[in-house]
């Protein structure tokens, strides 16, 4: 059974409270409850992280290295500039897929570029929560699993 992280950046904790009309009215609860289920319907192990602060996800990312075979990733604000979370990514062989509920290419100017981009294997963006279980897809897609189980 294939094991994958799910890791939410800052602010990340106030969904459905946080801007509903850019982020939606589910909750993070929400999100990791349907995520996980939708995991397990995949015979995929899914263990949910959140964090405000920036060397907790580091240490997420580190601490991933044998434990996960890849990380689903939620960077949040950090993905325009923590070259620190860019650095741990690019310093794991875990595969990582970046996700944001909003498409951060039509919003404020700083939020176009992800400085995390170039070092996971892709990004899915601007599909809601929906685009959780894309990447999810995604990821064991990349690591080799059977998409319709």
């Amino acid at each position: 059974m294939k094991k994958i992280l799910l890791i939410n950046g800052p602010n990340l904790n106030r969904l459905g409270k946080r801007e509903p009309h850019i982020y939606g009215s589910l909750t993070l609860a929400d999100v990791e409850k349907d995520l996980t289920e939708f995991a397990q319907n995949k015979n995929v192990e899914l263990d949910c992280f959140q964090s405000n602060y920036e060397g907790a996800i580091i240490d997420a990312i580190h601490n991933a290295e044998g434990e996960y075979d890849g990380i689903v990733m939620n960077p949040a604000a950090f993905t325009h500039y923590s070259y620190a979370i860019r650095d741990a990514i690019a310093g794991v062989t875990v595969p990582v897929v970046e996700i944001h509920i909003s498409n951060i290419h039509t919003r404020e100017e700083f939020r176009h570029t992800s400085v995390i981009a170039p070092v996971t294997i892709g990004q899915i963006v601007g599909v809601g929560v929906y685009g959780y279980k894309l990447a999810l897809l995604a990821m064991i897609d990349h690591l080799g699993g059977k998409l319709d189980e």
